[in-house]
């Protein structure tokens, strides 16, 4: 069983590797966790590796490898998240769809809407929300598609590694997880065939983290 950190590791190295063919170092893993030292990525590290999530390759530097057990977890894990966003709407509450966001090329910023959707009272957590439906397949890899509608928590700042509504230059809105690093911000995509952009932090206004999905089969 991973835990929150652990898991957040572990797609972490997933996602440097298929970007990059190489883990990130361990200052990389430090700051991007925002840990204050190396030695609590070391235990994470070891954890996974005694877990069966990763390898070391021996003589090569920055060489570990993600092993197909732990794909395995992370595909379980998305799944089990996306399971519980779309529970019962017994206890429904109207929020607005204001549009459609790119999960792809950028759209343009989002309308203002005028329709409703249901979604269910536990998937909201306090403040204000609303929804958005996804174009483009840039975040399959955590199980967003094109076409789903997304619960977006309406707020201007985010995490390290959250997934977010993030409007460029004021005049282009996607969904992408949010990175920052040296002064820069990255907009990552979770499919590989789509780069991820590295954009000064004028040019990105956050407009809500994701909290939900909602999908009709």
């Amino acid at each position: 069983m991973l835990t929150k950190k652990q898991r957040s590791l572990l797609e972490l190295i997933q996602r440097r590797i298929e970007s990059t063919g190489v883990a990130p170092s361990f200052d990389e893993m430090k700051d991007e966790m925002g840990l204050k030292s190396k030695s609590g990525v070391h235990r994470m590290v070891m954890a996974l590796k005694e877990k069966g999530f990763i390898a070391r390759l021996e003589n090569r530097a920055r060489a570990l490898e993600v092993l197909p057990k732990a794909m395995d977890a992370l595909r379980a894990n998305a799944s089990s998240s996306m399971s519980s966003a779309r529970a019962s709407l017994s206890e429904a509450i109207s929020i607005s769809l204001m549009g459609r966001i790119a999960a792809g090329a950028p759209l343009e910023a989002i309308e203002d809407g005028t329709q409703e959707v249901q979604v269910p009272g536990q998937m909201l957590g306090k403040g204000e929300h609303f929804a958005l439906q996804i174009v483009g397949d840039s975040m399959t890899g955590i199980g967003i598609m094109d076409g789903d509608t997304v619960v977006i928590e309406r707020r201007e700042n985010a995490n390290n590694g959250e997934v977010v509504v993030a409007l460029v230059d004021e005049s282009e809105a996607t969904l992408k997880r949010i990175y920052r690093k040296n002064g820069m911000i990255e907009l990552h995509a979770e499919n590989p065939d789509y780069e991820n952009k590295i954009l000064a932090p004028d040019r990105v206004r956050i407009q809500g983290r994701l909290c939900g999905l909602l999908r009709n089969y």
